[in-house]
């Protein structure tokens, strides 16, 4: 059953302002497929991927502070916004990867930062693993996933949960009452909003092949190589919370890297913060 519930919204303004700096194109890679995209500024290319719950508009106000020094770039992941799906009922986190290799030929990119956000860093280290292209790889608040043969009885659980709440509330239900745990408790109301609009908008078929991503991936087994790399994550992050990015940074080698006031949507809630975690990853 699914609770009838208003799709949130955004003020006018912010959606004009959504259109006007970080608009939105679909990008053909070949297939018939095509990934939508938004971009803005010029220069060097950082490459944004999103969580579960979110997608490519979600970037906005951390590509508004980085405009002035590069061209940041932010995918809907295959399912999500216009983007195609991927044909696999379960793809795994290498089948997402190939995806964005054939959406930076498609788009000319040579070199990049690659981001990735929660679920999103798992198709990042995956993408890192075999991509040449990318020089730096960013990880804020990473997913670890529940592939590991260790993790059986959490899978089957997460599964049953995420997909049992997806028919329960549908997608605009989803997105009013689980929106929240996204950011801290110091969130502004900016911020609410944004991650409340970006959950509304989330395609089913998109999300369900993204839980079976969550469900079959293993970040700690499918880092890359080591390379330069940084772990971020939210002081105040309950979803994956310090001491699970913890983990991951010390599987990379490096300190973990905490955002104060911010939770799991660290990026939607202190932009600031990440923006500069990004710039100096742009520098080196």
């Amino acid at each position: 059953m699914n609770v009838s519930t208003d799709a949130p919204t955004l003020p006018a303004s912010e959606l004009a302002r959504l259109d006007a700096s970080f608009p939105a194109r679909d990008v053909a890679v070949g297939g018939g497929a095509v990934v939508s995209v938004r971009e803005c500024g010029q220069g060097p290319a950082i490459v944004c991927l999103h969580g579960i719950g979110s997608g490519a508009a979600s970037w906005i106000d951390t590509a508004e502070l980085l405009t002035p020094q590069a061209r940041v770039i932010a995918w809907d992941a295959p399912g999500y916004g216009s983007s195609t799906p991927l044909e696999a009922a379960a793809p795994s986190a290498a089948d997402y990867a190939a995806r964005l290799g054939q959406l930076l030929d498609a788009l000319g990119i040579e070199s990049c930062v690659l981001v990735g956000h929660s679920l999103g860093a798992i198709t990042a280290a995956s993408a890192a693993r075999s991509n040449a292209r990318i020089r730096r790889l960013v990880l804020v608040s990473p997913a670890i996933g529940y592939g590991a043969a260790s993790r059986s009885e959490a899978r089957a659980k997460v599964r049953t949960e995420r997909l049992a709440t997806l028919d329960e509330l549908g997608i605009a239900g989803m997105a009013a009452k689980r929106s929240a745990r996204l950011v801290s408790d110091k969130a502004s109301e900016h911020a609410r909003q944004w991650v409340r609009w970006n959950m509304a908008r989330l395609n089913d078929h998109g999300y369900r092949q993204a839980v079976e991503l969550l469900c079959n991936a293993d970040l700690l087994a499918d880092l890359p190589p080591p390379m330069p790399v940084r772990v971020a994550c939210g002081a105040l992050d309950v979803v994956t919370p310090p001491a699970a990015c913890e983990e991951v940074a010390r599987k990379c080698g490096v300190r973990l890297e905490l955002v104060d006031d911010a939770g799991h949507a660290g990026y939607v809630e202190q932009p600031q913060a990440v923006a500069k975690l990004l710039s100096e990853s742009l520098a080196g």
